[in-house]
């Protein structure tokens, strides 16, 4: 039996699209090319590995059992093809790179332009979620690099302050605290707080900070986007906690009012990549441009 890189490459096309048609335009090559190679593969192979109901080619349990070998042979002689191109010359290839929702929203966009500029045969994709997710995602293999906000909770994960940043209360122009633009303790735990889901590093600092100063509070809308929470606070409907670069031009319009409070909400925004894992020319380049964006006094 000789199968090649190739037919393993057209079986696991024509399997996620279930049709030779879809196959071979995503392939680049012909319908009759795509055939053969099936039907070569399920002549080696013995026995057929789909069901056909039409047009539609559907795994059978043979198809289904093989697709996960044959999907991580492809992914292994990527990473070789990758690693060979990456060796010299300029970087290129794609770069998964996930970020928490202030980092991916407010710095990374300007990041990744100026990437572009400079290396134009590569790409950086980017993911945003809360850190939770992104934490997942990178110890998982599905990110080559994740950026975070708050507290990292991966123990197998590399993490490097990159930035600082601070969090700050703020109200709507309306509201009976932007007279004062102050709250005290009793304030801050009778406020109806208007807040990101759980797993958010914005929440996870706030929530330390009012442990902190043992404050008890109440969330009555919680939201998973920085944007809905500032629209929710400028309409009146609560107090936020964001980060300050997220409410940068808010409260220079005067559209959001900054609230001083008893409360500690520094924080440091932080690289993360997979320990010991082998860095890309890539990878190495996109994090070499991340240092020289890092504030003074963070170490990489």
């Amino acid at each position: 039996m000789a199968i090649t890189l190739r037919q393993l490459e057209i079986f696991e096309k024509v399997a996620k699209c279930g049709h030779v048609t879809q196959a071979s335009k995503q392939l680049f090559i012909t319908q009759s090319a795509v055939s053969m190679a099936i039907a070569e593969l399920e002549r080696l192979a013995g026995a057929p590995l789909f069901e056909r109901h039409g047009k539609r080619l559907i795994l059978n349990d043979r198809g289904r059992k093989i697709l996960p070998g044959a999907e991580e042979v492809i992914r292994k002689t990527g990473e070789i093809e990758q690693f060979l191109n990456d060796s010299v010359g300029e970087p290129r290839g794609t770069l998964n790179v996930g970020a928490s929702t202030t980092i991916g929203n407010y710095i990374l966009p300007g990041i990744v332009a100026e990437f572009s500029r400079e290396y134009p045969k590569a790409k950086v994709l980017l993911t945003i979620g809360n850190a939770r997710q992104i934490e997942n995602a990178l110890e998982n293999g599905d990110l080559d690099l994740g950026l975070i906000e708050g507290i990292p909770h991966s123990g197998v994960l590399d993490t490097t302050a990159w930035k600082h940043d601070e969090l700050v209360v703020v109200v709507g122009k309306g509201h009976p605290w932007a007279c004062d633009r102050s709250a005290s303790v009793e304030m801050l735990r009778t406020a109806p707080w208007i807040m990101r889901e759980k797993g958010s590093g914005t929440r996870e600092v706030f929530e330390a900070a009012m442990a902190g100063r043992n404050i008890e509070f109440s969330i009555s809308l919680e939201l998973g986007h920085s944007e809905a929470i500032k629209k929710a606070t400028e309409a009146g409907l609560g107090v936020g906690c964001l980060s300050r670069i997220a409410v940068g031009r808010e409260l220079e319009h005067g559209w959001l009012v900054e609230i001083e409070c008893p409360l500690d909400l520094r924080r440091t925004l932080s690289i993360q990549t997979r320990t010991c894992g082998y860095k890309t020319r890539l990878l190495q380049e996109f994090c070499l441009l991340l240092s020289q964006h890092r504030d003074a006094g963070a170490d990489m």
